[in-house]
């Protein structure tokens, strides 16, 4: 099988913490600051045809800090944002459930909110795309343990640029 037939490569990466500095609950634009080398990682990424994806828990809005509105909105703004450096976001996968701290119906336990792997999985079937040539990145254990299982591999971001540690955990291409 040819590595088109497999399916696309894909980066994907955590939202608070790798993209965005983690400041609390990021919801608004004014909030937003990006993590040294964020978008240019990206837009590296899209230069070599990798699918950037986004894979986020947002608890905050089960806990009723925002809505799926105020997501979407902030969403649509980094969209923009992006793009000014030239990148782009292939997808945005976004968990709003939290198992104890959220209201109804939020309140749950589902098959998206890492260490689950259910944005993953979900990201692969709708975007034709390979696990075994892709990569996660992210800022928590529980990151790890969703690409883990989903058959991608993971790596711990410690911080610092992240288009220096995307090139490196990439292989130095």
């Amino acid at each position: 099988m040819s590595p088109e037939e497999a399916g696309r490569p894909a980066v994907f990466l955590d939202r608070d913490g790798v993209i965005n500095e983690d400041s609390g609950y990021v919801w608004r634009q004014q909030d937003v600051r990006w993590i040294d080398g964020a978008p240019q990682a990206i837009a590296w990424l899209n230069r070599r045809n990798y699918q950037v994806v986004v894979a986020t828990n947002q608890s905050g809005i089960a806990r009723g800090l925002y809505t799926e509105h105020d997501f979407d909105v902030l969403t649509g703004w980094m969209h923009t944002a992006l793009a000014a450096y030239g990148a782009r976001l292939d997808a945005v996968y976004h968990c709003p459930h939290h198992p104890t701290a959220g209201l109804p119906p939020l309140d749950i336990i589902c098959d998206c909110r890492k260490p689950k792997p259910g944005m993953i999985l979900r990201a692969i079937a709708d975007l034709g795309l390979d696990p075994a040539r892709s990569l996660m990145i992210g800022d928590k254990q529980t990151d790890l343990q969703a690409a883990s299982a989903a058959g991608v591999r993971g790596v711990l971001f410690p911080g610092g640029n992240l288009l220096d540690f995307v090139r490196e955990a990439l292989d130095g291409e």
